[in-house]
């Protein structure tokens, strides 16, 4: 990667006895959105504090374009940080809080104005610029937190849980609309979640933590479709992680393997054999009815069990129901498993 906007040389961060970060190498290129994901003490929000400059590494180096700032205080480096809780002045108007950072840097009046005014119409909140925080619901106020982080143009934006006070559907429409100013900005940008669905909707490449390490990188289909790990399989959506004889009766060998349930095919009887699938004998133990969709739990007459889920095209949940109990064949295209290791 040419001239990467971040790069990560060896960075561990340590807390005493605890291993926060350890010895991460990554690279994030200029323009990407690019997401941490992880659980809780994974690593990923400290890796955003040590880029922001909040938090400095035990060991290793932190490149911001090539330069480095490993050991520069926050106001020194070209990033900006928007956080969960919005962080906005409330005794402030919305134009005077997303001009705050352009009045420390004694930009003239009527330049600010005129910043604040496209940052208000890029973020969709033309005329609001009179109001305060307290008139403005949740995600309005985030997207102010977000102009004020812009309106300086820093090379970098880092977004820390940026939707996590938003309920559902409007942390859904702001995933789109995020997504959709940092293509029209053009900035990099950096944003940590341990919500799986925003990575995979926003990102241009997922880096998926765990215990203070990097298990896997890449787009959101390779993480999704190729899990490099079984960690990576169990917490990007659902998986099915077979192993041992019940893997080697499937598919001949022993070697773990991951499966989605999205991917496999449920019918009442023996499926034809085939040279691309692999097909397994099972009985329904248990039938969830979600509305969109079905979940099937099958317990395989070889040992072990798969979750198996299926759109609701024509069934209701009176037919789903009765399958429970019923002895089943499941099938999926060989190309559909992923080998996982770790």
């Amino acid at each position: 990667m040419t001239n990467p906007a971040i790069r990560f040389e060896k960075v561990s961060r340590h807390f005493g006895e605890v291993k926060a970060v350890d010895a991460v190498d990554l690279e994030i290129g200029d323009g990407e959105f690019f997401s941490m994901l992880g659980p809780s003490g994974s690593g990923k929000t400290t890796c955003l504090r040590m880029i922001a400059g909040f938090d400095r590494p035990t060991s290793g180096q932190i490149f911001l374009y090539g330069q480095e700032v490993s050991s520069l205080p926050p106001f020194e480096r070209d990033v900006n940080t928007v956080f969960q809780d919005y962080a906005l002045f409330p005794h402030m108007t919305i134009d005077d809080n997303v001009a705050y950072g352009l009045m420390i840097k004694g930009v003239p009046k009527a330049e600010r104005t005129k910043r604040v005014n496209d940052m208000l119409d890029l973020v969709q909140l033309p005329g609001f610029g009179h109001r305060k925080p307290s008139q403005l619901s949740g995600g309005q106020r985030q997207r102010v937190a977000l102009a004020r982080a812009l309106i300086n143009h820093p090379k970098v934006l880092l977004l820390d849980e940026p939707l996590g006070a938003l309920d559902l559907k409007l942390r859904q429409q702001m995933q789109v609309e995020l997504k959709s100013i940092q293509q029209r900005v053009g900035i990099t940008f950096i944003f940590v979640t341990h919500d799986q669905e925003e990575a995979l909707t926003m990102s241009d490449r997922i880096a998926v933590f765990n215990q203070g390490k990097i298990e896997q990188i890449g787009t959101p289909s390779e993480v999704y479709e190729k899990p490099a790990t079984s960690f990576v399989a169990g917490f990007v959506g659902t998986s099915n992680l077979i192993s041992g004889e019940v893997a080697k009766r499937i598919t001949g060998s022993d070697k773990t393997f991951s499966i989605r349930p999205e991917k496999i095919y449920l019918g009442p009887g023996a499926d034809k054999p085939s040279e691309n699938k692999y097909s397994a004998t099972g009985t329904v133990r248990d039938v969830i009815y979600l509305g969109l969709y079905t979940r099937y739990l099958v317990d395989l007459e070889d040992g072990g069990d798969l979750v198996v889920i299926e759109q609701n095209l024509k069934t209701t949940s009176m037919d789903v129901l009765n399958a429970r109990g019923q002895k089943v064949c499941l099938s999926w295209e060989k190309d559909h498993i992923s080998r996982v290791g770790g």
